[in-house]
């Protein structure tokens, strides 16, 4: 018999027996509960489950595949771990001459210290439907796991052609199991509630992440303070969650309303560097830049030379005043403000950070002691 049994023969345990069904999975549905379920996985990994799978064979018949499982018996009965080591062939009954009918197929324990039927292995079986108008599935009998359900038309046969398999005849029921603690990942179990606070599920339906609340599976992003996909978050659950929203605008939640995001902008400061030139002393300087580009510079400079007097043009010969330090320079030539209270002018902010002033109010001029104070504001 391929499919075997852990713990189970009241004599006859090989350690075949114990290695083939030692799996440990158990994913809790109460204290002493766990799930049924097929553990996951396939040989090339790029499917969720692999184990017990069912595929035609001829008109009536199928083979279910090589997979382990584990069905839970009654609360005190404990859960029985089953491994099916080699494929197996199932035949199923002709149809009813008037109805169509639904059969399950399963993977059933049998116990008799605890279901009195007189035998102690486990099996592949089919559990045979009531034909009717409109057919349901039959109810699955105890210490079993529904693999698939197999819609069997009326006068199917061999001799008719069989089952409509190409038809779509068989749905897939097989659900997951993992150890406990481990991620559960789903498969025709997304709706099945959590045994604890803190349990995780990976919804491929969804394709995200989702931890048991208590009473709800939430998505795992919102619930610690990730950026909720775009269209799972309506109204917030605390100040300062963030969405997407619509495919690519970042929102955050202010308690009652969806808010644009604007990030604080990174700012750098300074106050040190510059340095005057001839007939000038460095009074005071400051710069102020993002961490974008964007720079703004105030100097202040004193005249500690001659007297300049400007012409009624307002042209001077330019006055070199001071440097600003490397890092904060233009990209390029800036043409900045420059006003001492008495009178203004234009200065030029070179891209190697030297300051010349310019022009100057015209019939004014650049007296000895007075402050010049130049401002501008650029991209580095």
């Amino acid at each position: 018999m391929p499919v075997r049994s852990g713990w189970l023969m009241p004599t006859g345990q090989t350690r075949q027996h114990t290695r083939i069904t030692n799996i440990g999975a158990t994913t809790p549905v109460n204290p002493l509960g766990v799930r049924s379920g097929i553990l996951p996985g396939t040989f090339d990994g790029k499917y969720r489950v692999g184990g017990l799978w069912m595929s035609s064979t001829g008109p009536m018949t199928a083979t279910v595949y090589q997979g382990r499982a584990i069905v839970q018996g009654g609360i005190a009965d404990g859960a029985y771990p089953v491994a099916l080591d080699a494929d197996i062939t199932i035949t199923f009954a002709d149809g009813d001459p008037l109805n169509d009918r639904i059969d399950l197929v399963v993977v059933r324990v049998y116990d008799n210290d605890v279901d009195a039927l007189g035998k102690y292995e486990a099996g592949i079986e089919i559990v045979k439907g009531t034909p009717a108008a409109a057919p349901v599935a039959p109810a699955a009998p105890a210490r079993s796991l529904t693999l698939f359900t197999v819609k069997v038309k009326k006068g199917a046969s061999a001799g008719t052609g069989g089952i409509d398999w190409a038809g779509g005849a068989s749905t897939d029921l097989r659900t997951t199991t993992v150890s406990s603690g481990g991620i559960l990942p789903v498969y025709n179990n997304a709706g099945v509630p959590g045994a604890y606070p803190g349990q995780y599920q990976d919804n491929d339906n969804a394709h995200f992440l989702q931890r048991w609340d208590g009473t709800a599976w939430v998505a795992y992003p919102k619930e610690i303070g990730g950026i909720a996909p775009s269209g799972t978050v309506t109204t917030g659950s605390y100040n300062g969650q963030y969405r997407d929203y619509n495919g690519g605008q970042l929102q955050r939640w202010n308690g009652s309303a969806w808010v644009v995001y604007q990030p604080p902008v990174e700012i750098e400061t300074t106050n040190t560097g510059a340095v005057a030139l001839t007939n000038w002393s460095m009074v005071a300087f400051s710069g102020r830049r993002t961490k974008s580009g964007l720079c703004t510079i105030t100097a202040t400079v004193t005249r500690t030379g001659p007297q300049v007097n400007v012409d009624s043009s307002g042209n001077i010969a330019d006055e070199q005043l001071c440097t600003i330090p490397a890092g904060w320079r233009p990209a390029t030539d800036f043409e900045a403000t420059a006003c001492d209270g008495y009178g203004d002018g234009a200065a030029n902010v070179r891209a190697d950070g030297r300051v010349d002033l310019r022009t100057w109010s015209y019939n004014g001029s650049l007296a000895s002691g007075r402050n010049i104070r130049i401002s501008a504001t650029y991209v580095l």
